[in-house]
């Protein structure tokens, strides 16, 4: 489906109050289209929302100032935040992980001795800890012990093997190694000469502590917002990692806006974290919430569909973070009496898509849903703050909503400047740079360059490009809807076309591939599809294929769809060939042509009409 058309067959709705009207996203890779709910905001939505703040109103007061203004000179950063919590409530529960629960006082001890081995080894501001781990509460104290150093947290995703994860360390440029056992087997799987001369694994680096001052670092207090604190990895259209950068700065914008103005947790609350601790929603949403009400937060190892509630009971928890896939595992699990034998009562995350809202809701009878839109390298956040049901939630800062072309650019018309849609409208969304809202963007300078917009509505205007269609419900909310470029999102995680075509390439037999992303209905984002013509002569092994993709590739990159094809279109030019084939999907390809990943064990098999069905339903792929 073309952007235009998608954009006609928007209705928009004017009405005071939201409403249902109706859009037409293409559906499994099809060009046909289907009626889907499209929500807009109006007063009486606000004012329910106004309602429920209520309660929570003095602890609003106090967070709104640093939404507003936050100035990056401010002496304020997570590691003096977390600290003066420790020392104004030092038996209250910080962190809790696999029934041990450690309070803010113990906490910020072990921190600042994991800091005094840190500084030993030659750590200071602006030095990067590289930090390779699995979730676990150490892993967490460890980040706290960087940035109290004014040094940056490289929190690298245990995903990444071989060439991927070596760029990924070469970006870093660590002074400091720090590793959880468990990841042993990615650390082998990468050259000793890129490692830092200091390497420890879990066990050493607390050897290494033991007897080390347990006393607050100096530096700490004179911090300035502006320093840099993590460096979260993103899938570019490289295909190869970038590493984005977070400031202290904009991680107290998740403190304030999203944390104090919107989750708004009580100090008796305990927010549980089942996403890996690399992710921007964990370590800046969800860490940001319970720092703005001095909370607990209890790390899950790993996400289980089948025993979440049973670790979210153990746990105590009241609140937890999500993506959307995560919603969608929940609901295909049969019924059980711990679905309503919990105490959570909010949620915070992204992707929680509109279709299963309301069933996500009632099934596990869960009060606030704080939906949030934003990017590790983006420079604003939406966070429904009002909760407003099917909503991303409402941004105060200045942003653009704009037409888009065939190649998912913005649209520039004859003047040269950009359009912008309207109300109920789908486009592109641009984030406005300045002195009040800069761009940290990656490490990478030219990098950053490519996604900003310049001259767009007037001359020496700037936008970054957030690289994704959104919908503008009005009142300044917007409902997510896809993303665009040469990434896609699946189970969370932006994956990079040409990663998993060099990936696909490097397979005996296989002479070129393109990969690109595909809609599966009643699942979230676009499940990856890879077109390959093979090499004369050449028979397809497709379970060699599957277990040599799964070595390659983190497994949410790898492919459920394979289509072979006899050759590339050579007359149009790639990126129009990728379009084409997007829009064939597995649908309207040759049966005969595509094979669907079944799991580990089995690798790729024949497609079958019930395939989408069956990875909606979380039966496929296995492993």
């Amino acid at each position: 489906m073309s952007p235009d058309i998608q954009r006609k067959d928007v209705q928009t709705d004017t009405s005071a109050d939201s409403s249902a009207s109706s859009s037409t996203p293409e559906d499994a890779g099809n060009t046909k289209t289907t009626k889907v709910a499209v929500k807009t905001v109006g007063v009486r939505d606000l004012l329910r929302g106004v309602v429920k703040m209520a309660p929570q109103a003095a602890g609003m007061i106090k967070h709104a100032p640093g939404l507003i203004r936050r100035p990056p000179e401010a002496k304020k950063t997570i590691g003096s935040v977390f600290q003066k919590l420790a020392h104004a409530h030092p038996d209250r529960p910080f962190v809790r992980f696999e029934g041990r629960t450690t309070t803010y006082g113990e906490a910020n001890r072990r921190v600042n001795r994991y800091a005094a081995v840190l500084s030993e080894a030659g750590v200071g501001k602006g030095d990067v800890v590289a930090i390779l781990s699995k979730n676990n509460a150490t892993d967490l104290l460890l980040m706290l012990a960087t940035v109290k150093l004014g040094a940056v947290a490289g929190m690298l995703n245990y995903n990444q093997r071989g060439e991927v994860l070596e760029h990924s360390m070469k970006l870093l440029d660590a002074t400091v190694l720090v590793y959880d056992p468990e990841c042993g087997e990615a650390l082998e799987s990468v050259s000793e000469s890129i490692l830092p001369e200091h390497v420890y694994d879990f066990a050493a680096f607390d050897e290494a502590a033991e007897g080390k001052p347990d006393t607050d670092p100096e530096i700490t207090a004179q911090l300035p917002a502006s320093t840099k604190a993590f460096y979260i990895f993103t899938s570019g259209t490289t295909g190869k990692p970038k590493a984005s950068v977070m400031s202290h700065n904009r991680w107290l914008a998740s403190y304030s806006g999203i944390g104090g103005l919107a989750v708004r947790l009580r100090p008796s609350d305990t927010m549980y974290v089942p996403l890996p601790l690399y992710h921007n929603n964990a370590l800046s949403v969800s860490l940001a919430s319970v720092l703005a009400s001095g909370a607990c937060i209890a790390i899950g190892r790993s996400f289980s569909a089948s025993k979440f509630w049973d670790d979210v009971i153990l746990n105590r928890a009241t609140a937890f973070c999500y993506i959307g896939e995560l919603g969608r595992y929940l609901l295909a699990q049969p019924p059980k009496p711990t679905d309503r034998r919990h105490s959570v009562h909010t949620v915070v995350g992204n992707g929680m898509r509109p279709e299963i809202w309301d069933e996500f809701r009632e099934r596990f009878g869960i009060d606030r849903v704080v939906e949030f839109y934003g990017a590790s390298e983006l420079n604003l956040a939406f966070v429904n703050a009002f909760t407003v049901d099917k909503t991303a939630g409402f941004c105060p800062l200045p942003y653009k909503i704009v037409e888009y072309d065939e190649e998912g650019n913005p649209k520039r018309g004859a003047d040269g400047r950009l359009t912008e849609v309207g109300k109920g409208g789908t486009g592109l969304l641009l984030a406005e740079i300045s002195d009040r809202v800069p761009v940290d963007g990656y490490t990478d300078e030219a990098e950053t360059e490519k996604k900003i917009v310049r001259d767009a509505f007037k001359k020496g205007d700037a936008y970054f490009n957030s690289g994704d269609l959104v919908r503008d419900q009005g009142w300044r909310h917007i409902a997510f809807v896809d993303r665009l470029g040469d990434t896609f999102r699946w189970k969370g995680e932006n994956v990079a076309t040409t990663e998993v075509e060099g990936a696909v390439d490097a397979f005996d037999g296989i002479a070129q591939s393109v990969a690109y992303g595909v809609e599966v209905p009643g699942t979230d984002g676009r499940a990856g599809m890879v077109a390959v013509k093979l090499r004369e002569g050449t028979d397809l092994d497709t379970k060699a294929l599957a277990q040599h993709l799964y070595e390659a590739l983190p497994s949410y990159a790898v492919p459920l769809f394979v289509r072979v094809v006899d050759d590339f279109e050579q007359t149009s030019t790639f990126k129009n060939r990728k379009v084409e084939l997007r829009e064939e999907g597995y649908a309207d390809a040759d049966p005969e042509t595509v094979y669907v990943l079944a799991g580990r064990e089995k690798g790729y098999v024949e497609y079958y009409d019930d395939y989408p069905a069956d990875v909606a339903a979380v039966k496929v792929p296995k492993g």
